[in-house]
């Protein structure tokens, strides 16, 4: 099915997007990216090395992906700026991923500093992916200000325990025109799918990759669940009901005929 997803012109034909962390080592990450399908993958400035040694992560990165650095570590807008200002300086692009996280508990993103993060950051020029508690208000502003997609958490970030927002990403995705890609606690293929037949335009997946018992087999399992959950929405779900339905009639061809019993 020709069904790319645009963000910022760029035109991707997968719809999962993955990240660099918890991975057992660089070779591991390499593998699991290139088997996942990949398209756009974040990584974190605090993993890169600046120093010109030439050994950081960034050598182990498919050259066909779309860096997404993220702002993790920001606990205010302005250093969510400084962040990207320096991975644009270090050659990672002008996609970002604003993770704005005061909250050192549950790790939840404090929207109004992301909101006045991605004004100032798409007014510089980048293409700006916020992580966002799904809350529909703070979703708008985050559009107004030239967000190109909006980047909602299904659960607490890292925890693996699925869609916990659903009802809320699925407003989201009702009212909001850019891509929205849901981020964090996804942590199995059959919960990105969930997330692909509501109506989401992609799933950002790296804690379930990259903690699973085979990571790189594990990525292949999650690209080919986004795959089914898309391929689903896109040819319409069969309606729920509260009661039984037969698939075939119940009656007529065992109802006697000719008086016999």
């Amino acid at each position: 099915m020709n069904d790319p997803l645009v963000i910022a012109g760029r035109q991707l034909e997968s719809r999962l997007f993955t990240g660099t962390g918890k991975f057992a080592d660089h070779q591991q990450m390499k593998e699991a990216i290139e088997r996942s399908n990949s398209e756009v993958v974040t990584v974190a400035l605090r993993r890169v090395d600046l120093s010109g040694s030439g050994k950081h992560i960034l050598n182990d990165i498919p050259e066909r992906v779309t860096l997404m650095p993220n702002t993790s570590g920001a606990r205010t807008a302005e250093e969510a700026v400084r962040i990207a200002r320096l991975s644009q300086a270090s050659g990672m692009g002008n996609w970002v991923k604003i993770e704005v996280i005061s909250d050192q508990k549950y790790l939840l993103p404090d929207n109004e500093e992301t909101i006045k993060a991605t004004r100032m950051l798409v007014d510089e020029g980048f293409v700006v992916l916020p992580y966002m508690s799904p809350d529909l208000m703070a979703a708008k502003r985050m559009e107004e200000a030239g967000a190109a997609a909006v980047m909602p958490l299904g659960s607490p970030i890292g925890s693996n325990r699925g869609i916990r927002m659903k009802e809320i990403i699925r407003i989201l995705i009702d009212e909001i025109d850019v891509p929205i890609v849901v981020d964090a606690g996804i942590g199995k293929p059959s919960e990105a799918a969930e997330a692909m037949e509501t109506g989401a335009d992609a799933v950002l997946v790296n804690t379930a990759i990259a903690t699973a018992a085979n990571p790189v087999a594990m990525a292949e399992a999650f690209d080919k669940a986004v795959q089914a959950g898309r391929t689903a929405y896109m040819n319409g779900l069969g309606p729920t009901s509260l009661h039984a339905e037969a698939s075939s009639p119940l009656t007529g061809f065992l109802t006697p005929s000719g008086g016999d019993a």
